[in-house]
Parts: C-alpha cells; structure tokens; sequence
C-alpha cells in the first residue's frame, strides 16, 4: 500500500469516528478490489468472492470503531478476508481426492503461455488445502512477506515458511503431470 493509500484511509477513518456517514462508503471503494481480490483468488467462484467481501465490509462497518489506524484497517481487512474465505471452502462440499495418475495431460504439447495454462494454475492451486491455500494466495497474489503473512493468519513464521514450501512442492509436482512433463 502506497503512503497516499495510508493517509486517505486515515482520514477517513477520523471522518467517520466524527460521524461522517460518506467516510466508510470511501473506505470500502478504496479496499474493495483488495478484499475482492484476495476473495477470488482463494474460492475461483466471483459470486462467492462477491458474497464474501460483501460479509467482510459489513463486519468491517460493525467493527470500524476498533480500528485504530491504515495500516491497522488493511491488516484487518486481509486477515477477516482470509478466514471469510476459508470458512466458505469448508461449507462446499467435499469432492473425492483424485490421485495424481487421473489427472488428464493435455492434447496439445505447446508450452506457449495461454489462457488454458493460467486456468489450470488456478485449479492446481485450488487443490491445495484451505491453510496451504491462503499462504500461497498471500504470497503470491498479494506479495506481502512472510511475517505479515504470518501477523494475518495468527501463525508463526516458520509455519508460513513451512507451508509456503510444501505448498510449492505440491504444486510443482502436481503442475509437472498435469503439462504432462513426467520426465524430469
């Protein structure tokens, strides 16, 4: 977040403490795309991503009161996102494990960077657990580090080192059969 991102969402926290009634209207514009983003990227659903930064901006609204600074409102945003998000992949239900050897390898042997390639990233990275899952999104799609990581999903550190690294195994063996490229 840039330093300008900071001070607009400092102001419009002390607006809204003062009892502006447009203040939060500017803070949820301001963080949408952020919590939409984190959301998507976590359930591929833009319905259920849509459904959970609807209920995160509403707890936010009950919650505005406690948030002490930008920083502080980021924090939260991304962290209540994150569970959100996890809670909405536990309610689906649970589709049988497929073992490696089912998984189709492609028709095509190109290894141009399309459209196919990015959707079958996000199916592998859906695969992961819900934890692995939001380390991975965390890192990944919202380049934060690994203490901040660690501060959002209340983990140590090593945790997040730990998951991050059997996350990225995971995904590289399973993206290594699903390209079709057994023979490393």
């Amino acid at each position: 977040m840039t330093t300008a991102t900071l001070q607009q969402g400092e102001e419009a926290l002390a607006r809204f403490i003062r009892g502006d009634a447009t203040a939060f209207a500017d803070i949820v514009q301001e963080h949408q795309s952020m919590v939409f983003s984190i959301a998507f990227h976590f359930l591929h659903d833009r319905g259920r991503a849509e459904e959970v930064a609807q209920d995160v901006f509403l707890r936010l609204y009950r919650h505005l009161a406690s948030i002490k600074s930008g920083d502080h409102l980021v924090f939260w945003l991304r962290k209540v996102t994150c569970r959100r998000s996890i809670d909405e992949v536990r309610k689906l239900p649970k589709a049988p494990p497929a073992s490696l050897e089912d998984v189709a390898a492609p028709a095509a042997e190109s290894r141009d960077l399309d459209p196919l390639l990015s959707r079958g990233l996000q199916r592998l990275v859906a695969s992961l657990s819900e934890d692995a899952r939001a380390v991975v999104v965390l890192r990944y799609q919202e380049e934060l580090d690994l203490a901040d990581i660690a501060e959002i999903l209340d983990i140590p550190v090593n945790t997040v080192k730990s998951r991050l690294q059997r996350s990225l195994e995971i995904l590289r063996e399973k993206f290594h059969r699903w390209a079709g490229d057994v023979e490393r």
